[in-house]
């Protein structure tokens, strides 16, 4: 009898403590959202932290398509920061988190590239005369040890006769030629780490052709 009466307690016990569970976790709320680039390419691993009073409250990670669940906050208002390696870090603030409720922030999340973790090649095209050309097209090399090349990356200078290749970080000899109304010309750099590396080229040809 005596086992039976502390198995019916135990089990009251059980039931009390699992019921404040849910009464608890239904007493929270949340966000989620997608964290992403500018063009909309979603950003794996990004981490997405709850802020309130200058204290980090909760934090989740973005899934490999930049999807984030951030749960289990108490009501109120926070800042969300969110960050991921190799992006300039964002925050939204005023966050209002309700009861009950999983907020959807959608695509609101955008993060830059940090310039700072970049191979940064600026370059700037010029009739003889020392005009800058526009829409000359630009191209980037990789130059290998035997002289061979291999095409990175293609585009086009803007009004002020410039554009700029971005890649990752590494020692590589690098060759940018530039062509307008059938001249061209290039010039080789060395790059290693993130930084700005900038190059001129002048075209052998008047801005009057």
């Amino acid at each position: 009898m005596r086992k039976f009466l502390l198995a019916r307690v135990l089990g009251v016990v059980a039931l009390m403590v699992a019921t404040s569970f849910v009464v608890v976790a239904q007493d929270r709320g949340g966000v989620k959202g997608k964290v992403r680039t500018s063009s909309g390419k979603g950003i794996a691993g990004a981490v997405v932290t709850a802020r309130q009073d200058g204290k980090d409250i909760r934090s989740a990670t973005a899934n490999n398509k930049g999807d984030f669940v951030l749960d289990g906050l108490d009501t109120g208002i926070y800042n969300l920061v969110f960050e991921a390696d190799g992006y300039s870090g964002g925050v939204l603030y005023n966050i209002e988190i309700k009861r009950n409720r999983v907020a959807d922030l959608g695509e609101r999340l955008v993060l830059s590239v940090d310039r700072g973790t970049q191979v940064l090649v600026h370059t700037s095209v010029y009739y003889k005369e020392g005009n800058s050309v526009t829409a000359a097209k630009v191209e980037l090399f990789q130059v290998n040890s035997d002289g061979t090349t291999r095409r990175l990356s293609t585009g086009s200078t803007n009004i002020s006769g410039e554009y700029t290749f971005r890649r990752a970080p590494g020692a590589i000899k690098l060759r940018v030629t530039a062509s307008h109304n059938g001249a061209s010309a290039s010039k080789d750099i060395e790059v290693s780490e993130a930084a700005i590396y900038r190059t001129a080229i002048t075209l052998d040809i008047s801005r009057r052709q």
